[in-house]
């Protein structure tokens, strides 16, 4: 038989295999170089997700080692100031929103990675092969072509504070509570709190109503962004997503 027509046989045995979508339409189907660069592509997704996953406990543990450096500065002995607890919280939502900003880049990374998880090596595992009904290929496609954060700093912020934060944050309240329980001597009446807890011309009082709008402000807040992360994904019109 002629070769020219075994070719031709060959092409349209191609076609009439190609798989097609939803609509109709062929798709392009993987060959053995391809699917090999998208495993070296993945590798390079989970490398850059760990880079930015340590930068991510680098935050952390600045915000922990500052709380613990205060914690010694104020239990040092029964006349040391409760201060150092209240600049350490500020000091701590710094830290946070540093962590919040790395965090939309690792979210990048991890998403690009977990997305290929779900959407191409899992379906092998179960042995149904690659999968072309869901379009997640085109969906990755477009995430490299215009890279973007997929999540907000409020989203990112809120995120960090529920994971990691927020009980730093627990922690420091009660330490401060605790300090001004204790020292210099066992608290008797709210009156001693309050006198406590004054700092130069700043009123106990304020100072006390301003820590609780503090901590309320961000257990509030974490509250929200939960919310809004779970509106989030039931605003998605397809399971195959990122971010």
């Amino acid at each position: 038989m002629n070769w020219h027509i075994l070719a031709a046989m060959n092409r349209i045995r191609s076609e009439v295999t190609k798989p097609v979508d939803a609509e109709g339409n062929s798709q392009h189907e993987f060959t053995a170089a391809e699917i090999g660069a998208i495993a070296h592509l993945y590798r390079g997704e989970v490398y850059r997700s760990t880079v930015w996953r340590t930068r991510l406990d680098n935050t952390t543990n600045w915000a922990v080692v500052t709380t613990g450096l205060a914690f010694s500065i104020t239990f040092a002995g029964k006349d040391a100031s409760p201060l150092p607890l209240i600049l350490v919280g500020f000091l701590i939502i710094v830290f946070l929103t540093f962590e919040a900003h790395r965090y939309r880049y690792f979210n990048v990374w991890r998403a690009r990675a977990r997305h290929m998880e779900t959407e191409f090596y899992a379906p092998m595992l179960r042995g149904e092969g690659i999968r072309h009904d869901t379009r997640w290929s085109e969906i990755l496609a477009q995430d490299y072509c215009a890279p973007h954060h997929h999540i907000s700093l409020s989203r990112a912020i809120g995120r960090r504070l529920r994971r990691n934060y927020a009980w730093v944050l627990g922690v420091q309240a009660i330490a401060y509570y605790g300090k001004l329980a204790i020292h210099p001597t066992p608290l008797h009446h709210v009156g001693e709190l309050y006198a406590r807890a004054a700092i130069g011309p700043l009123p106990g009082e304020l100072v006390v109503l301003c820590g609780f709008i503090f901590h309320g402000a961000w257990i509030i807040f974490a509250y929200v962004t939960w919310k809004q992360d779970l509106a989030t994904r039931k605003l998605r019109s397809s399971n195959v997503a990122m971010g």
